[in-house]
């Protein structure tokens, strides 16, 4: 097993100054040495966050309402960010946890990028080193979404950012700038474009562990869909898959999904076979033990709101669900724990979840968000039909999406607008307890308000700091400002 070396004063986790020295004293021989293709891609499994967002990310959004007694696990990585007040804790599931997390993976990149830079013969790891750009990238991104402003072209220059680390960190308490949202934005598209044609499928033994060329597509689908290059956004999500072709890849709810067992349905979806996930990561987390029962989370009215009442189509979508302990503790089941217990007769050990980064149904939004901010009115309705196809029963051509309907059913006379309102009802439920339909809310400014059953009330409006997750406090000792609140 290759021991990872982590140095970041930027990951709370990282060794004391004292075990730092004591490392740095070492001699060569004693040090794991990344001198071959395959110990530069052993590191680079620990490239991706070993952290979920799902547990803070989901609770702050309009997908968590408080289902009092019902929901009876009541812990602060779940209350605060319902309530938006800053979280704390360090445990899994927290943005301390996740920020962490996020630097040790970049470490991992930075000593790979050097090892390779260092080699005999670099140009045969040029596969290791389109890895290791992109994921530093797609970390980097997923940082300054997380704890910066979201990106606008006009302020993004003045916003601040987070550090973009580029170098293995070699001295203790080393400091660091967070510059700007922009500068962030440059050196993560620098690293992907770079990284995307390098990368090569046949390099990983699992692909869908790594980032493969479909997932990398669809992040930068996802990339410049938050820089608003609409064009370039149907570039990537038409490489994806061959010929442009998502109908055929999406998940089956009809055909597949809607008649398994539960049990069936959480060994599946998160499954690397599934055509549909094209990116996935197991990181030690409590999600898929506690989602359905914490007291913030998807309540009997929102169950009702997502998938019961009729959307757009004059349809309800087919979607198996379940409850656990009380009927307020709804969940779909998409998680399914895998217990790693510290020791063959240990009753003790770490719970992992697998959660899909980058699916085809992401890939597939993405392409139809930009064709309606370019006017292809059409190909985005030909879109979300071939997508509610796949989650209606005996979809026929009286469900399909037309002018009349979507003007009808959200009230105006703005066929853009109904589109936009379409398309984000459509992510909120595919992505249920998924955590992502956070980053719609910080894309389009959408209000939220969280009341409690007791009466408290707590309203996050669009130019709310509070939108923005506070950086950890020792980040101050790297000379990082934290967040304004």
């Amino acid at each position: 097993m290759m021991k990872k070396i982590t140095y970041y004063i930027l990951a709370a986790t990282l060794i004391t100054a004292a075990g730092c020295k004591k490392y740095l004293e070492q001699s060569p021989d004693q040090r794991t040495q990344l001198n071959s293709v395959e110990k530069v891609a052993e590191l680079l499994a620990t490239a991706y966050p070993q952290a979920d967002y799902a547990t803070f990310t989901e609770a702050a959004s309009d997908n968590a309402a408080d289902k009092g007694t019902g929901g009876f696990l009541t812990e602060q990585i779940n209350t605060n960010p319902y309530f938006f007040r800053d979280v704390t804790e360090r445990e899994q599931g927290s943005p301390t946890n996740y920020w962490n997390a996020c630097y040790q993976s970049i470490a991992a990149c930075n000593q790979a990028l050097e090892a390779i830079a260092n080699a005999d013969n670099p140009e045969d790891y040029n596969a290791q080193k389109g890895e290791a750009l992109v994921a530093r990238a797609y970390n980097h991104f997923m940082l300054v979404t997380l704890f910066s402003k979201v990106y606008n072209a006009t302020t993004a220059a003045q916003d601040p950012g987070i550090p973009y680390v580029t170098t293995p960190e070699k001295v203790v308490n080393a400091k660091y700038e967070r510059k700007t949202v922009a500068y962030v934005y440059e050196q993560i598209e620098k690293d992907l474009l770079t990284g995307l044609p390098l990368l090569d499928n046949t390099s990983y033994k699992v692909p869908k562990y790594h980032f493969n060329k479909a997932a990398a597509n669809a992040f930068a689908a996802r990339f410049y869909l938050f820089k608003k290059d609409y064009q370039k956004v149907i570039t990537y999500s038409n490489n994806v898959f061959p010929g442009g072709n998502f109908k055929t890849n999406l998940r089956p709810w009809v055909t597949v999904y809607s008649q398994l067992t539960g049990t069936e349905m959480e060994a599946i979806y998160t499954k690397a076979s599934e055509t549909a996930n094209l990116l996935l990561v197991e990181t030690p987390s409590n999600w898929a033990r506690s989602v359905a029962s914490y007291r913030y989370g998807l309540r009997t009215d929102l169950v009702y709101e997502l998938f019961i009442f009729r959307n757009v189509t004059g349809s309800t979508w087919i979607q198996p669900l379940y409850y656990r302990g009380s009927t307020e503790n709804w969940v779909v089941l998409k998680f399914r724990e895998h217990f790693v217990r510290s020791s063959a007769n240990a009753d003790i050990g770490v719970p992992y979840t697998i959660f899909p980064l980058f699916t085809a149904e992401e890939a597939l939004f993405n392409r139809i968000e930009a064709n309606i901010y370019l006017g292809n009115n059409t190909a985005a309705k030909n879109d979300l039909d071939d997508y509610a196809s796949m989650r209606i029963e005996n979809y026929t051509n009286n469900f399909k999406i037309t002018d009349s309907k979507l003007r009808n059913f959200y009230g105006t006379n703005d066929l853009k607008t109904a589109l936009i309102g379409a398309l984000l009802d459509f992510k909120r439920a595919e992505f249920i307890q998924e955590g992502t339909r956070w980053f719609d809310i910080l894309r389009y400014d959408l209000p939220i308000t969280h009341t409690s059953v007791t009466g408290e009330s707590a309203t996050l409006t669009a130019n709310d700091p509070r939108r923005l997750f506070q950086l950890p406090q020792e980040v101050v000792l790297a000379g990082i400002q934290q967040n304004p609140r």
